[in-house]
């Protein structure tokens, strides 16, 4: 069975990660992606510490396996007349300029349309195409400042902490991709019309945070930073330290601390009309956390996890990611792909969703730099003027 978007053309005018992202999901999904980069290249191919890793990084190859690589001077003659036609012949086109950078070159939506009727324009930025923040320049860390992402973890007594990945930048892209499969879905149903896509990172961290955010818009809720207790607040629903490793615990339903307590074997708990219900037991924390971990002190994390959950109490030992890649526990989750890297085949993550026929993957590597131009050239009836090819590592 075909992959769902195959047939489509995106023309991808993104860079670094949240952009990128999403014309990656797209590309998994079977979509051609033609990725216009600019003399330098997308600065993430240079994003290694490993000097020879730098122009094919593997932070790019990650998100960048399968397009093609065209590279062109938007502001040349040359390099304006093949934009246009790569737009001509467009599906979907996605952007993550500053706002209003492509209008003033001739690119932006309007100027893309005409070219192009029908067409799905994407733009992805900091705060907006609209709004009072939309010419200030954002990363990912700007963004996990300005939203309040950073004073959500950790203890009501600890300074802002950074999520450790770029997880405005990820989350981002992702909704961009979902945003642009809903037009697409649109246009498919209603007439064929086009739309103009406009996702912000700080809106998409927004929606990230709905959990702490929505209770607050309907009633003022405050949010409380409680570090590794589960959001339930729980008492049974935290990290505790075990005779070897840490592990988590997820016991917020009464059958759950009843199961909890016997697989400890501590049943008696229950009965300690202290712990006997929610109430009761939020009251008594501190006692009951400190029965938990004298409990918990008698085996190692990694035998407690099968206990508990045989049990039937969601919990499992505190890891590493490259622990559980090495466990065998995705290898028939269709999670990675193989294609090849620095002369060999390496591996790289999938969209993370599975279908039973004409599902998401890719076998190409993340292309060189521009090295597609003279075939994309070609294919619009254009010379090699204009451009030229790069190369990576």
């Amino acid at each position: 069975m075909h992959q769902p978007l195959s047939g489509l053309r995106v023309v991808d005018f993104t860079h670094v990660v949240a952009g990128p992202l999403a014309t990656h999901m797209l590309r998994l999904l079977g979509a051609e992606v033609i990725k216009v980069e600019s003399p330098g290249g997308d600065p993430l191919r240079q994003y290694s510490l490993v000097p020879e890793e730098r122009g094919m990084a593997p932070a790019f190859v990650g998100i960048n396996a399968g397009k093609k690589s065209i590279v062109l001077d938007l502001k040349s003659p040359e390099g304006a007349e093949a934009a246009r036609r790569l737009i001509a012949s467009a599906d979907i086109v996605v952007e993550n300029f500053r706002p209003g950078v492509l209008d003033r070159l001739g690119f932006g939506f309007e100027a893309a349309r005409a070219l192009r009727p029908g067409l799905i324009y994407c733009s992805v930025s900091g705060f907006g195409q609209t709004g009072p923040l939309r010419d200030h320049p954002a990363i990912d860390q700007i963004v996990q400042s300005m939203s309040g992402l950073m004073n959500l973890s950790g203890q009501e007594e600890d300074g802002p902490i950074r999520i450790g990945i770029p997880i405005v930048d990820t989350f981002c892209g992702v909704m961009a991709a979902l945003a642009i499969l809903a037009a697409v879905i649109q246009r498919e149903r209603f007439g064929g019309q086009g739309q103009n896509v406009d996702v912000a990172m700080l809106d998409t961290s927004m929606v990230l945070m709905l959990a702490v955010v929505n209770p607050f818009l309907l009633n003022g809720t405050p949010f409380v930073r409680t570090g590794n207790r589960g959001f339930s607040r729980a008492p049974t629903a935290d990290t505790f330290p075990t005779a070897e490793g840490q592990i988590t615990i997820g016991a917020v339903q009464e059958n759950q601390v009843r199961r909890l307590f016997e697989a400890l074997g501590r049943a008696d708990l229950y009965e300690d009309p202290r712990f006997s219900d929610r109430d009761a037991r939020m009251r008594h924390e501190d006692a009951l956390q400190g029965e938990l971990r004298a409990a918990l002190a008698a085996r190692a994390a990694a035998e407690w996890g099968p206990i508990l959950a045989t049990a039937g109490v969601p919990a499992g030992e505190v890891l590493n990611f490259s622990d559980v890649l090495s466990r065998g526990w995705i290898d028939e989750r269709d999670l990675t792909l193989s294609i090849p890297y620095d002369s060999e085949d390496a591996r790289i993550l999938n969209a993370g969703f599975r279908f039973s026929e004409g599902g998401p993957g890719v076998d190409a590597p993340a292309p060189p730099l521009g090295a597609h131009g003279p075939e994309v050239l070609e294919a619009l009836g254009l010379g090699v003027p204009g451009t030229r090819s790069g190369h990576g590592h």
